[in-house]
């Protein structure tokens, strides 16, 4: 059984997905469970080159606030004892530096199977990069619309 996981959430339904894979495992109550929200700079801005002002990250910052407060919430109410953690950064890096320090076993995260290919092309796949930079198991969840919470 995993002592330590860690699961990444934005919110989106994927990310549901994976909550839902962390109810199905059923965590033993002394397992250290993470719930990591990140915080990420708008693309639209560093790919003009452009300063990213204050107030989109206050806003990014109080949306991601907010999912992961009801996401919390919803473990809670399942039994699941979590940790929140509400980071700044690109996704890969700061999800690839949490499980390395809290000596994550496993990660879940969710993936969105609706991206074209050549949007993963250009931008790559967070799942990828973690899959190559993560030394702890990975769990892909599937789609969301199982509905299982």
């Amino acid at each position: 059984m995993y002592r330590k996981i860690l699961v990444a959430y934005n919110g989106s339904p994927e990310s549901r997905s994976a909550l839902d894979e962390l109810v199905r495992l059923a965590p033993a109550p002394s397992a250290e469970v993470h719930l990591a929200g990140v915080v990420h700079y708008p693309s639209a801005y560093l790919l003009a080159g452009e300063y990213v002002p204050e107030v989109a990250l206050t806003d990014e910052r109080e949306h991601m606030e907010s999912d992961i407060k009801d996401a919390h919430a919803l473990l809670a109410g399942k039994g699941i004892n979590v940790i929140d953690h509400l980071v700044v950064g690109e996704p890969a890096d700061v999800l690839t530096k949490l499980t390395n320090e809290l000596g994550i076993e496993l990660l879940i995260l969710g993936h969105p199977r609706s991206k074209s290919f050549a949007l993963r092309w250009w931008r790559g796949s967070v799942d990828a990069v973690l899959i190559e930079r993560v030394r702890c198991s990975i769990l892909v969840a599937a789609e969301a619309s199982r509905g299982q919470l």
